[in-house]
């Protein structure tokens, strides 16, 4: 494994310093004289690494969730806030040199690192990152039979999204060619395969046949016995989440690839608009849908799109409660939800259709209401605004060239720019539709040349341009009991119309407000509030 020789001698220079003024007095005041930091590990933080290795081998998920989720936060935040945890060499002593439990303990030590510590990771802990992974996926997939590991469903999620984050983050780091020495350069050439791209994809794959989850899916949807189906590994709890996890870190892969079809088959066997196994963890829903609903819309499918972020955005409203506390993907739940009400008013404007009232209320709030605004009178800089800030970080799938003149010519916003191309070759071709829609709205019947002559075009430009109003208003529209890739055409505009010689016949499509439903569930959320009341005050 490389090392860098930049630090060989950092502690000789320095000393064992982090930065905290309490925590470098302690060290002081004990005497401490070693050359390297994490020889010294607090008696508070001993007790817990002993503590939380006893749990996990005695597979006590409730203990383990909660030292996961509170424990190592706080002990994070006491001993280590800017400073990286012991390794995993000087914590063997206190664990019994339990590797499974080292490699879990690792993969903590480099994602706090990757979340916290000034600077980031260094070229050599993005690779180390990555040889644990292998090592932990690997022990894992490789036994002959299960391995009797119960983890709560939170950091197996988590365990799934930091790889595919991690793999995410290098690929942008080796793609800043002209920022890197010729040091570092040597070093990304003699390791290719890291973090590479058929490797990451590999583990996915991997997962998800060894827990047989695709068959579990499919006996679930009919109503069968998914332990029926499941084979030896997949009636344990730890493969079968995996292998779930792995289907959504697989939709999030293909979607940074722009392979927008692969991304929704991957989930054929999963049904979105019904409770499953993804609810149980909130960020890996979120995620989901926010990846499926930007997948939608790159397929020109607004319709789905619009009704997959309308679900989670609506769900979030109702269970905000559960995002307030200062959890691990806190921020990133805020920003994917802030990402995602921006393509929700990308998707109305392209494609105008009725939402549920609260979020309507949302998107006049803030300075969406401006946005859409912009967006609706064809300011083409709005829109490649809002969609650089929504959408993903895009990959490319293969390395960057490190030789000759085209040495790191494309850079690290090629991906994204190409894909922001797609997007605003389809806006191009729909910018005059609101004009379009405009004149409709007004009239039930007009004839041909007095509305070209009201839009200032000729009446071939004007047939030109009710055929792309009728063509972009027709999308394919998933329909109940289909995966996310069929369904049927639909015309869902707000306004239809037909052509009888030289007259434009126009039907108004939409539907009256339903004011007493939203009354009625007003009046639950009224209920439900005097509820929470009464339950506080007993």
């Amino acid at each position: 494994m490389y090392q860098d020789p930049d630090y060989d001698d950092y502690d000789d220079d320095y000393g064992p310093h982090t930065g905290d003024p309490m925590l470098d007095r302690e060290y002081e005041q004990r005497g401490y004289s070693g050359h390297n930091y994490n020889d010294y590990i607090p008696e508070q933080v001993k007790k817990f690494l002993v503590y939380f290795h006893e749990m996990i081998n005695e597979g006590k998920t409730f203990e383990i969730a909660d030292l996961y989720e509170n424990a190592f936060p706080k002990l994070t935040e006491q001993f280590f806030k800017t400073s990286p945890w012991p390794e995993a060499d000087t914590v063997a002593q206190y664990v019994n040199d339990d590797q499974l439990f080292l490699f879990l303990y690792s993969e903590l030590y480099y994602r706090h690192i990757y979340a916290r510590v000034q600077g980031g990771p260094t070229i050599q802990q993005r690779m180390e990152s990555y040889y644990n992974y292998c090592n932990l996926f690997n022990a894992l997939l490789s036994s002959s039979s299960p391995v009797e590991l119960e983890l709560p469903n939170q950091w197996l999620w988590e365990i799934i999204d930091e790889f595919i984050y991690q793999f995410q983050s290098f690929q942008q780091f080796r793609s800043k060619i002209s920022k890197k020495s010729e040091e570092e350069i040597r070093i990304l050439k003699g390791n290719t395969r890291v973090w590479d791209v058929l490797q990451v994809l590999n583990v996915l794959h991997s997962m998800v046949d060894k827990s047989n989850i695709n068959a579990q899916l499919e006996a679930y949807s009919k109503g069968e016995d998914p332990d029926l189906v499941a084979g030896e590994f997949g009636r344990f709890s730890l493969y079968k989440m995996m292998g779930y996890f792995s289907l959504v870190g697989l939709l999030r892969l293909h979607s940074l690839l722009g392979d927008y079809y692969q991304a929704i088959k991957v989930l054929e066997n999963i049904e979105l608009n019904k409770k499953s196994l993804y609810t149980r963890v909130p960020g890996c829903q979120i995620t989901m849908y926010y990846y499926v609903g930007f997948a939608y819309l790159m397929m020109r499918r607004y319709s789905d799109a619009i009704r997959t972020f309308s679900n989670i955005l609506l769900y979030i409203q109702r269970t905000k409660g559960m995002f307030q506390t200062k959890t691990y993907q806190h921020d990133q739940i805020n920003k994917q939800t802030e990402q995602m009400y921006l393509l929700l008013a990308i998707c109305l404007v392209l494609h105008p259709q009725r939402i549920d009232e609260s979020l309507h209320s949302k998107l006049k709030e803030k300075n969406f209401a401006e946005k859409i605004n912009k967006m609706q009178q064809g300011e083409l800089s709005e829109f490649e605004t809002c969609f650089n800030y929504a959408c993903p970080k895009f990959l490319a799938p293969v390395p960057p060239s490190f030789d000759g003149p085209m040495m790191g010519e494309a850079g690290p916003r090629e991906p994204s720019k190409l894909q922001q191309k797609v997007f605003m070759d389809e806006v191009r071709q729909q910018i005059n539709l609101s004009e379009v829609r405009s004149y409709l709205k007004l009239y039930t019947s007009m004839p041909m040349d007095k509305l070209g002559e009201y839009m200032s075009i000729n009446v071939d430009e004007l047939e030109t341009r009710l055929l792309c109003f009728k063509h972009k208003m027709m999308n394919m529209v998933w329909t109940k009991g289909t995966s996310g890739l069929d369904g049927e055409f639909q015309c869902q505009s707000e306004v239809d119309f037909y052509i009888d010689k030289n007259m434009v016949h126009i039907a108004d499509t939409k539907v009256d407000r339903r004011y007493g439903d939203y009354f009625i569930r007003q009046i639950h959320k009224f209920e439900e509030l005097n509820r929470g009341l009464k339950l506080l005050k007993m």
